[in-house]
Parts: C-alpha cells; sequence; structure tokens
C-alpha cells in the first residue's frame, strides 16, 4: 500500500455474543476512559449481484452513526488491510477461540 493512500482497519469485536468483523478509516484511543472511537465505517458498494445479508445487516444496523463508541475489552483485533473484505456478524462461541482482551480492575477510590 503506499503512503498516499488512506488506511483500512478491519476491527472485530465482541457485542452481545456476537463477533462483529467491520472495517473503518479512523480507529483512535476515546477520550473517554476504556472506549475505542470507530469513525467512517467502510461497507461494499451496492452495485454487487450478490448481496451478503449480513453486511445489509451491519449497513442498517450503522447508518447514520457518525462514530462508534466500542469498549476496549470488547476488542479482539485490529488489523490495516490493503483492501476492503466484507463486514461481517458471525456467532462469538464461548467455546471458540474468541475472547475479549483482559482488563486490569478499576482503580478503588
Amino acid at each position: 500500500m503506499s503512503k498516499s493512500e488512506d488506511p483500512i482497519y478491519r476491527i472485530i469485536f465482541l457485542n452481545q455474543g456476537q463477533a462483529y468483523e467491520m472495517y473503518a478509516k479512523q480507529i483512535y484511543q476515546s477520550d473517554l476512559w476504556g472506549f475505542l472511537e470507530i469513525e467512517e465505517f467502510i461497507f461494499g458498494e451496492r452495485t454487487q449481484m450478490v448481496v451478503d445479508p449480513s453486511e445489509e445487516r451491519l449497513k442498517a444496523q450503522f447508518e447514520g452513526v457518525n462514530r462508534s463508541f466500542v469498549p476496549m475489552h470488547a476488542v479482539v483485533r485490529i488489523d490495516e488491510v490493503e483492501r476492503l473484505g466484507v463486514a461481517k456478524i458471525t456467532e462469538a462461541k464461548a467455546s471458540g477461540n474468541i475472547m475479549p482482551f483482559p482488563m486490569p480492575p478499576l482503580p478503588v477510590k
């Protein structure tokens, strides 16, 4: 990937027993403690003949969302990728190999 192109990030995070795999142009640590901010979601073009229902569900769920705040402990993985893939939602099984990143306990005041 050339340096002049904007990076594309693939982020996988857990939400209500499901693993969300999404693509965005901006991911950074939030000013809200313990959260990541995700901006500029990227979805596949609607010009394709085959429509993925999982991606359509994500498009509808995140329609009109400018920025999403995801708890850091829900993040499984973030990759900078060369090209856009298909956004999808899959079931996160407790016996599988998807586990949230461990977080230290909150300080006691």
